[in-house]
């Protein structure tokens, strides 16, 4: 029986965090807190690449893109007002 186990090359984040999240974080020593953040991008990231795939068949301009994202935020602000 022949086991191959699977390497990926990874490459290193650094990220600042504010000190009492970090502080937050330590009493929670059993989480593998780069995994978290590893799932978290990885998530992020595959959002964004469908949000590629569907920008990429859509007709709109960037200029009907700004015009809509106006349009929202306008409405949005007389909403909450």
């Amino acid at each position: 029986m022949c086991n191959h186990v699977r390497t990926h090359k990874m490459g290193n984040v650094t990220l600042a965090l504010p000190d009492d999240l970090q502080e937050r974080m330590k009493r929670h020593s059993e989480i593998r807190w780069s995994e978290v953040v590893r799932k978290s991008i990885a998530q992020k990231v595959e959002m964004l690449e469908v949000m590629d795939r569907i920008a990429a068949k859509s007709k709109l301009t960037q200029k009907d893109v700004d015009e809509i994202s106006r349009k929202i935020k306008k409405e949005t602000l007389e909403a909450l007002h």
